[in-house]
């Protein structure tokens, strides 16, 4: 089983590296970069490509590790023994499998996905430190082991907002993936445009990476920003020469799919007014 480039998704030979080394050592990949970059997206083309199904795990602040292995509802089971139920004697009935049950329990291997695991507590990632290793746990109300039929290709991403423990992190093979140059990017867009006309692919990129490097920049854009971008402006029907600035023009066009926070749409109407005074 080897990961590469699929029809819709192009892979950076750093990270096609990266996903099969980790299939190898079968060990959690674990990919940071920053959002809108393919994360989550990599780890359904892995899938994918290696012809598994996927099994995803969307993590927020709320989250617990325990979640992921099962969770036990007592309190649907007081009422049904006040209600005289006959399922009350069988705790089965009462136990909701998570998702690393259902990935440990599949017939075939499968992809697990953490997805933006920096989202939790802290302590989150420690406390499934021994799951992911030995790949088992134990269910309390039932006494029983839970095995890995197939050990899954477990992978992990994190918008790195904020650190993981050592101990979790000697256990994943890392990787970065750093946000794409315009040569990369140019590929990118081919795939989810296939007719796009090279001028305007070239005068976008341009006027995007621009964008992207502007001096005091809160948020820059990123891949998935430039794909709806790009989206908006064949849906115009827009050409080369529409696109391009000036100073006193600062702002792209359609830049709500770019800019995201009022302070750099302000940033950009200063830059276009200092323009202005210039060139009177």
């Amino acid at each position: 089983m080897r990961f590469g480039s699929t029809d819709s998704y192009i892979a950076t030979d750093d990270l096609i590296m990266a996903v099969n080394a980790a299939v190898t050592l079968e060990r959690p990949l674990l990919v940071k970069g920053e959002p809108g970059t393919g994360k989550t997206e990599l780890a359904r083309q892995v899938a994918e490509s290696l012809g598994m199904e996927i099994i995803e795990w969307n993590i927020k602040s709320t989250t617990r590790a325990h979640q992921g292995l099962y969770e036990y509802d007592a309190v649907s089971r007081l009422r049904d023994s006040q209600l005289g139920e006959d399922r009350v004697h069988d705790v089965r009935n009462y136990i909701k499998k998570g998702k690393l049950w259902q990935a440990f329990e599949a017939d075939r291997k499968v992809v697990l996905l953490i997805d933006e695991v920096d989202k939790a507590d802290i302590e989150f990632p420690n406390d499934l430190l021994q799951e992911l290793d030995r790949m088992e746990f134990f269910v309390y109300e039932t006494g029983e082991t839970i095995r890995a039929a197939q050990r899954p290709v477990v992978i992990i991403t994190s918008n790195n907002e904020k650190e993981l423990p050592d101990a979790f992190l000697r256990r994943c093979f890392f990787h970065f993936i750093r946000f794409p140059d315009a040569e990369t990017l140019g590929r990118i867009v081919r795939v989810h445009f296939p007719g796009i006309k090279e001028g305007l692919l070239s005068t976008a990129l341009t006027q995007f990476f621009e964008l992207r490097e502007t001096p005091g920049l809160k948020k820059r854009p990123s891949t998935s920003e430039m794909l709806d971008w790009l989206k908006l402006i064949l849906a115009e029907d827009l050409g080369p020469e529409d696109l391009k600035r000036d100073g006193v023009n600062a702002l792209p066009k359609l830049h709500g799919a770019l800019l995201k926070n009022e302070q750099d749409v302000h940033l950009f109407e200063r830059l276009a007014f200092m323009a202005r005074r210039q060139s009177r």
